[in-house]
């Protein structure tokens, strides 16, 4: 009876050896597939992050043209603003003169 115990824990300690085993296998499979879809992961990110040369090259002409653009609105407001109080005095000279030439 002793030597059918013996058998028993014998038995039971190898089926628990190969669980632990299996079980040990399936853990590192994981533990791969785990590392790779983070470097996976990390390659997307860092993709979205970059920004192709080429794309930037354009992204920094368009900014050079908006600040020509500003600068030339600007130039535009403040003629503008001159030319208007020229021609109102330009105005108001003629006028004088007309009711000068007029008398």
């Amino acid at each position: 009876m002793s030597s059918s115990v013996s058998f028993r824990i014998t038995r039971t300690a190898e089926d628990l050896a190969q669980t632990i085993t299996a079980l040990t296998q399936r853990l590192v499979k994981l533990e791969q597939r785990q590392e790779a879809m983070e470097l996976q992961v990390r390659q997307q990110l860092q993709s979205v992050h970059d920004v192709p040369d080429e794309e930037l090259a354009t992204l920094d002409g368009i900014e050079q043209m908006l600040q020509e653009t500003r600068q030339l609105l600007h130039a535009t407001n403040v003629s503008d603003v001159s030319e208007s109080s020229d021609q109102e005095r330009d105005h108001n000279g003629h006028a004088h003169y007309g009711q000068g030439m007029a008398a």
